[in-house]
């Protein structure tokens, strides 16, 4: 088997493309198209890394239209795949059309081979850096990952320590955390940790639902119960029956209803609403708050004896904004999520784009850390997301700082460096790989910015 990278050459020109062959057969395993459908097939079976891609395409090869639409064919199904696209006659104008739309170079006709050589070497050379940084970044998220689950913080190392500790039993616990902090998804690590995985996992909102609704959603209700009730229907605690019931936003439950949760919490059973049948239920509850119930209790909006019920065990939710790193891991996790739903081509986050990441407090949490990404996916303009993607608030204060932009920007960069190099505990070699940029190029970066380490030798193993 050829250990030669893939590289396909897409030239209507018999003449160009033997040229080709012959310049370039030896460096490559070499794939050649003649038009946009063979194009597409080589694609799809050999998946190169590199294809070069002619506008000028039969049926319509005096214009760039039949390349442009191939050249989106090829990265909807590829979309690392680095595209360098050759127009001719001085066409410069659809080269640059064609880096708008995803093209990762262009070159001109005449063909000038050495020129074409470094161009495409520099083209596999980002193609292996991009794929390796990739399986680094879902290494790492694979070690920080439990159930559905991602960070390596201490606190959320904490946190999945307790989700196996609960999982073994059957005690109530209550998830307290800000809004977007992932407490459905620590509920559900519970349950798929735990002996009832095989089980329904039911959720309910008991700040979504009217409170005249939540008694019948919750419990049921009895043909003829009420007016509108035309059939007998089973509640969320029966659907639970042998598994996991989420009540999320417990603290919004009104105090006639915890009465009634409270009963089956003791008792394990229920009564639908107009019936008289007791129906005897086996479910682990586990709650969910973003209020501080404790504080609820003396004034009488939540009952004393429901929240020992319920908090058994209680697991705090750290807000994003105190996770360190996890942002970061987040952060790659979510964008390379949005391009595969969305077959985008983006590989990575520019400096300026970490760094309002990790200076801004996510008051939403995860949530809202997920939702940025993803418009930043959506809205961005070629492979590389920037801070002003993220659609993040910037306060600069123009009065105090007579800076120029260039200043700012420098300033921006030295800021990310030096974190960067605190977080790899000043690892030159690791920091480098972590930024994207060569170890001579930080080494240069340091040397600019008089970074010193202070406590510990630098490391460049």
């Amino acid at each position: 088997m050829s250990s030669k990278e893939e590289l396909l050459i897409v030239e209507d020109d018999e003449q160009i493309a033997r040229q080709l062959k012959w310049a370039l057969a030896e460096d490559y395993n070499l794939h050649l198209a003649q038009d946009g459908q063979a194009a597409l097939k080589i694609v799809q079976s050999k998946k190169p890394a590199v294809v070069t891609l002619d506008l000028g395409l039969p049926p319509k090869p005096d214009e760039a239209t039949v390349g442009m639409e191939i050249l989106g064919k090829i990265l909807e199904c590829e979309p690392n795949t680095k595209i360098i696209v050759v127009t001719g006659n001085g066409l410069k104008e659809n080269s640059l059309r064609a880096i708008n739309r995803g093209a990762w170079d262009y070159y001109a006709k005449p063909i000038e081979i050495e020129e074409l050589k470094v161009i495409l070497s520099r083209a596999f050379h980002v193609s292996r850096l991009e794929k390796e940084n990739l399986e680094l970044q879902q290494e790492m998220e694979t070690k920080a990952r439990f159930d559905e689950l991602i960070g390596s913080s201490p606190q959320m190392n904490e946190i999945f320590g307790k989700i196996r500790k609960v999982a073994t039993s059957d005690v109530s616990v209550l998830v307290a955390g800000e809004s977007g902090t992932g407490k459905e998804l620590i509920a559900r690590a519970i349950h798929n940790q735990s002996a009832r995985k095989r089980k329904p996992f039911v959720a309910i909102n008991c700040g979504a639902i009217p409170e005249t609704l939540l008694e019948a959603e919750l419990f049921g209700h009895e043909k003829g119960a009420y007016t509108g009730a035309h059939i007998q229907r089973k509640g969320k605690v029966e659907y639970a029956d042998g598994g996991t019931l989420f009540l999320d936003e417990i603290g919004e439950m009104p105090l006639f209803l915890q009465v009634k949760l409270l009963r089956f919490l003791q008792e394990h059973i229920i009564e639908r609403i107009g019936g008289r049948e007791i129906i005897e239920v086996d479910v682990r509850i586990i709650a969910a708050t973003q209020k501080n119930l404790l504080e609820a209790l003396p004034a009488g909006e939540f009952r004393e004896d429901l929240y020992y019920r319920l908090s058994v065990v209680t697991i705090d939710v750290p807000p994003l904004r105190s996770r360190g790193e996890d942002v970061v891991l987040l952060a790659n996790y979510f964008m390379r999520k949005s391009c595969q739903e969305m077959n985008r081509s983006v590989a990575k986050f520019d400096p300026t784009a970490l760094q309002a990441i990790v200076e801004y407090d996510w008051p939403g949490n995860v949530r809202e850390l997920e939702n940025k990404i993803m418009r930043s996916v959506v809205m961005g303009q070629g492979r590389v997301i920037r801070a002003e993607d993220l659609d993040l608030p910037f306060i600069y204060d123009f009065a105090d700082k007579k800076q120029t932009l260039k200043d700012v920007r420098e300033e921006l960069e030295r800021e990310f460096i030096s974190k960067a190099l605190s977080s790899n505990s000043w690892n030159v070699a690791k920091t480098a790989e972590v930024i994207g940029v060569t170890r001579p190029t930080l080494y240069d970066l340091i040397r600019k910015y008089d970074l010193k380490k202070q406590e510990m030798e630098m490391n460049d193993t």
